[in-house]
C-alpha cells in the first residue's frame, strides 16, 4: 500500500503517449482535409480514438475563464488578481473594470463577497458559476486552495485549525463590510472563524451564508456521513493517507491523494459514468457537437482533482463527523473554545437542497440553533425545492432560485447596517418630516415554488460523491451528463 502513489504515477507516465497518439489519430479520421475522413468507418474510428484519449489523459487544474460580465446592462471587463498568497491558499479577487463612469461609481457601492470554496477534492473552479453570477451585483473574492503535492514539506503541516486562521486573515484583509458565503465543507470552519472573532470582540462580517454544509452531521445522515462515522480514524489514516512521490515539490508530504478521491467519485455511480461515456461516443459519431462539448466541459472539471493535506483531512473526520465537536460545544481552535452564540451582529442565511444526498436535511439549518445570539429577524433559511447538492450553487436552480435569495439577503442587510450607522451619528431632528424606512421582512423559512414532481427533479440531481474523499464533506459533484442534455 505504501507504494500506491508511485505506481499510479508510473501508470500515468505510461498512458501519456497513448493519450497523445489517440488524439492525433482521432484527428486523422475527422479532419476535413484528411483522405481517411471519407472512408466508411471513419466516424466510428475517430469517435473511439477520441474517447480513448479522454480516458487516458491527465487532467490539470482548469481556469476560471471569467473575462467579462454584464452589470445592469453594461459589459465590464473582469481581471483575476491574487490578493494574498499563502502556502496552502491564494485569495483571488475578480476585479471589474469599465470606462462608464456612472457604472463605475455604482460598482464601487456594491457589496463585497468572500466565497469560501471547499478544500475537499476538486479545485475552486468548481464554483465558477457561483462567482460569475455574484459578479453581476457584487465585488467578489474567492479562496483558491493549493494542491498539497505542490507545497514543500518545509512549509509545515496544514490542519483544520490552520484553515480557520486562514479564513480569519482573509476576512480581516477585506474588512468587516464583507459578506461571507461558504459552500459545503467550509461551513464548519467559517462558522468557527467568525465565532472566535466575535468572542474576541472583533468586528464580524455583515452576513454569512452557509450552503449545504455539515454543521450537524448527526441529522439525516447520508451515505457520505455514514462512511465517516462508521470507520475509525485509524482506518482512514492507514488506508487513504500516502506520501507524495519525488517528482512533485511536495515530495514526502502526507496527503489524501486526488486520484483516490476520484476513484471514490466514480465508484459511487459507475453505471452512470459508463453510460455518459458511451453517449459521448455516440454523439461524436452522429456529429452532435453541442452534446459532446457539454460532456467535455463537465469531465474537464470533474476529473481535475487535488491532494488534501493529511492533517487537515483527518482533523475534519474527527471534529465534524465523529466527535461532532462544534454542536457539542467542545471544539477548541488553537486553545480557544468555539462559541457560535457569541455572534450577534452578523446576519445568517442557510440554504439546503431538497434532494441533497451529501449534506442531509437539517444539517446546515442547525446553524440557527447554534447562533442563538443573532436576532431571529436577521436569520433566514431557504429550501431549494428540486435541487441536489450541486444545484444549490450551480446550474439553472442556482441562477433562478437560489441566487436571488442570496442577493436580496445581502442587499437587505447592507441597508440595515447603513441605517444603523446613520441613526447613531445623526440627530433625531434630522429625520423629521421623512418617513421611516420599511422594516425588514425576513421570513424564517422560504421554499422555492415546486414546478416539477420530485421524482423528475431527482433524475437531474448530482450523483452521490466519492466513497472516501467526501468523508471531508465533499462539495457537490456536478452530475454526470445525461445521454441527451437539453440543447
Amino acid at each position: 500500500m505504501s507504494m500506491i502513489y508511485q505506481l499510479y504515477e508510473a501508470n500515468r507516465a505510461l498512458l501519456n503517449p497513448l493519450a497523445e497518439f489517440s488524439s492525433a489519430s482521432s484527428k486523422l479520421y475527422s479532419h476535413p482535409l484528411s483522405p481517411f475522413t471519407h472512408t466508411p468507418l471513419a466516424p466510428r474510428v475517430s469517435a473511439g480514438l477520441n474517447l480513448m484519449h479522454r480516458l487516458s489523459k491527465a487532467y490539470e487544474k482548469p481556469e476560471f475563464n471569467i473575462h467579462t460580465v454584464n452589470v445592469e446592462g453594461v459589459d465590464v471587463a473582469v481581471q483575476q488578481q491574487v490578493t494574498i498568497d499563502k502556502p496552502f491558499c491564494r485569495l483571488l479577487r475578480f476585479k471589474r473594470f469599465t470606462d462608464n463612469l456612472p457604472m463605475l461609481k455604482r460598482m464601487k457601492e456594491q457589496p463585497t463577497v468572500l466565497v469560501v470554496a471547499p478544500l475537499s477534492g476538486h479545485h475552486s473552479t468548481l464554483l465558477r458559476e457561483t462567482v460569475r453570477e455574484l459578479l453581476h451585483d457584487h465585488k467578489v473574492y474567492i479562496t483558491d486552495w493549493t494542491d498539497a503535492r505542490m507545497v514543500p514539506v518545509e512549509a509545515g503541516a496544514f490542519t483544520l485549525d490552520d484553515y480557520v486562521v486562514y479564513i480569519q486573515d482573509f476576512i480581516r484583509h477585506i474588512g468587516p463590510e464583507v459578506n461571507v458565503i461558504s459552500v459545503c465543507q467550509p461551513t464548519v470552519p467559517v462558522l468557527a472563524a467568525i465565532s472566535l472573532m466575535a468572542s474576541r470582540g472583533e468586528k464580524t462580517p455583515r452576513t454569512m451564508t452557509m450552503m449545504g454544509g455539515p454543521i450537524d452531521a448527526r441529522l439525516s445522515p447520508t451515505a457520505v456521513n455514514n462512511l465517516a462515522m462508521n470507520k475509525s480514524l485509524e482506518w482512514f489514516e492507514n488506508n487513504v493517507i500516502f506520501r507524495v512521490p519525488t517528482n512533485y515539490p511536495g515530495s514526502q508530504r502526507r496527503v489524501y491523494p486526488g486520484f483516490l478521491q476520484h476513484t471514490g467519485f466514480i465508484a459511487m455511480n459507475p453505471g452512470r459514468h459508463a453510460q455518459s461515456h458511451y453517449d459521448y461516443y455516440m454523439d461524436l459519431m452522429r456529429g452532435e457537437d453541442e452534446n459532446a462539448d457539454f460532456h467535455r466541459s463537465f469531465y474537464d472539471e470533474y476529473n481535475a482533482v487535488l491532494d488534501m493535506p493529511a492533517e487537515y483531512y483527518l482533523d475534519t473526520i474527527r471534529v465534524v463527523f465523529q466527535d461532532f465537536s462544534l454542536v457539542n460545544g467542545t471544539w477548541e481552535v488553537k486553545g480557544e473554545l468555539v462559541k457560535p452564540q457569541d455572534i450577534k451582529t452578523t446576519a445568517l442565511l442557510t440554504i439546503e437542497g431538497e434532494l441533497d444526498d451529501i449534506s442531509g436535511a437539517g444539517q446546515t439549518r442547525a446553524a440557527h440553533d447554534l447562533c442563538s445570539g443573532i436576532d431571529k429577524k436577521h436569520k433566514l433559511h431557504y429550501d431549494a425545492v428540486g435541487a441536489g447538492h450541486y444545484g444549490i450553487f450551480s446550474g439553472r436552480r442556482w441562477r433562478e432560485k437560489v441566487y436571488p435569495q442570496v442577493r436580496d439577503f445581502i442587499a437587505n442587510n447592507q441597508t440595515r447596517s447603513a441605517l444603523s450607522v446613520t441613526r447613531a451619528r445623526t440627530k433625531p431632528t434630522a429625520l423629521l418630516g421623512k418617513s421611516a424606512p420599511p422594516p425588514l421582512d425576513l421570513t424564517p423559512v422560504v421554499k422555492a415554488p415546486r414546478k416539477a414532481p420530485v421524482a423528475k427533479a431527482a433524475a437531474k440531481t448530482a450523483p452521490v460523491t466519492k466513497a472516501v474523499a467526501v468523508a471531508a464533506s465533499k462539495p457537490a459533484r456536478r452530475a454526470a451528463p445525461k445521454a441527451r442534455p437539453a440543447k
